[in-house]
């Protein structure tokens, strides 16, 4: 077994999450970066992208589900998670920090984040 982590830092995506209506409706920036797990062994001794985690593909999982407006940034994490693990079932574990830049706080905050691993 050769447990592989793949890392995904410092997407960043235009999208609609938040609880406040203006957030729904006119968005911000949300940086997202994740961390997959999974056994390379059969991918390094074939040299074969078919039996690896095809990154560019983990990329468009996660722009699907961000294009999905949510109130909470949670269950945005969560349904990274969730869809790929569905979409790449190789992978063991997924770890997803999403980053809300600018948020409608009280204060200049440069961002509020949730990390969730599953």
């Amino acid at each position: 077994m050769k447990n592989t982590m793949i890392f995904l830092k410092g997407m960043q995506f235009y999208a609609y999450h938040g609880c406040f209506e203006e957030e729904q409706q006119i968005g911000t920036h949300f940086i997202v970066d994740v961390t997959l797990t999974y056994d390379a062994e059969a991918a390094v001794a074939t040299d074969d992208v078919e039996k690896s985690v095809n990154y560019q593909m983990v990329y468009k999982t996660i722009q699907r589900v961000m294009g999905v407006p949510r109130h909470l940034i949670e269950t945005v994490a969560d349904h990274i998670i969730r869809n790929i693990k569905h979409d790449f079932p190789q992978v063991s574990m997924v770890t997803v920090k999403l980053c809300k830049l600018n948020p409608p706080l009280d204060g200049k905050t440069e961002y509020v984040a949730v990390q969730m691993e599953g």
